[in-house]
């Protein structure tokens, strides 16, 4: 499985990138639909979105930098080739609701309803995105079997594309890629038509949603960010799955103190 679309002398254009720059774009189409029905004005927003996604892509490199930083101190021009990959969620994460608290109070908008608007776009962007990281060949489990992935019925360009120097891996970022997907599902005919739901929900479940599946997945990657011996998505997801409950009962216990 060739990591390049197009191949012209030095020139060449990664699957990585293209499939990154897809799901900003449709993220961009998901969050203006959001808005529109609290009617956002579009200038606030653009300009939101446009700090929310340089904020999130430079803190998804510095923070995949941080836990890499023995290779990158000695190759520092390496440290700007993010078309080879290496952009971490949970960096992006952090990056994009920095921005967005700085944003919405110097604006004086609800932070957390501006959130909830972009966590759509979010969770179907790293559905997107984990099949940029299968085109690189990374993102995947230990060795497995080719009658392994045979019997689980894969088709047969994901087998091939697991086969990475004549060795069969785990595809985890295909378990992660569709278990987003059905969050993203749960969250547009599910959630979102719910009668009693509350700002901050949406943010809440997506929380709980992809900390589940971060946190199994990790333990069988085998490219894992590590921190002490302690694989750190781990410890992230840990720390999101509780912040997930916290505002989810936060809005049940508020909720009942103002009926």
């Amino acid at each position: 499985m060739n990591s390049n679309i197009i191949e012209f002398g030095f020139i060449s254009i990664k699957w990585y990138s293209v499939l990154i720059l897809l799901a900003i774009l449709i993220g961009i189409k998901l969050v203006e639909k959001e808005a529109v029905k609290l009617n956002i004005d579009k200038d606030i927003l653009y300009n939101l979105i446009f700090g929310v996604i340089i904020s999130g892509i430079i803190f998804a490199r510095l923070y995949y930098v941080i836990f890499n930083l023995d290779y990158y101190l000695n190759h520092v021009i390496d440290i700007f080739k993010i078309w080879e990959g290496g952009l971490a969620i949970h960096g992006a994460i952090i990056g994009g609701v920095l921005y967005t608290i700085y944003y919405t109070k110097k604006h004086n908008i609800n932070t957390m309803q501006m959130i909830d608007i972009f966590i759509p776009a979010l969770i179907l962007g790293q559905v997107i995105g984990r099949w940029g990281n299968f085109f690189n060949k990374e993102a995947h489990g230990p060795v497995v079997s080719l009658t392994f992935l045979q019997n689980i019925h894969l088709p047969k360009f994901i087998i091939d594309g697991m086969n990475i120097n004549g060795v069969y891996y785990h595809p985890t970022f295909l378990y992660e890629s569709m278990w987003n997907l059905l969050g993203f599902i749960i969250i547009i005919f599910i959630i979102k038509k719910l009668k009693n739901i509350k700002i901050g929900d949406v943010t809440g479940f997506y929380l709980i949603w992809y900390s589940i599946i971060r946190f199994a997945i990790e333990k069988m990657r085998t490219d894992s960010l590590m921190f002490m011996n302690l694989k750190v998505a781990q410890i992230i997801s840990i720390v999101l799955f509780v912040i997930g409950i916290i505002l989810i009962i936060k809005n049940r216990i508020v909720n009942k103190r103002t009926n």
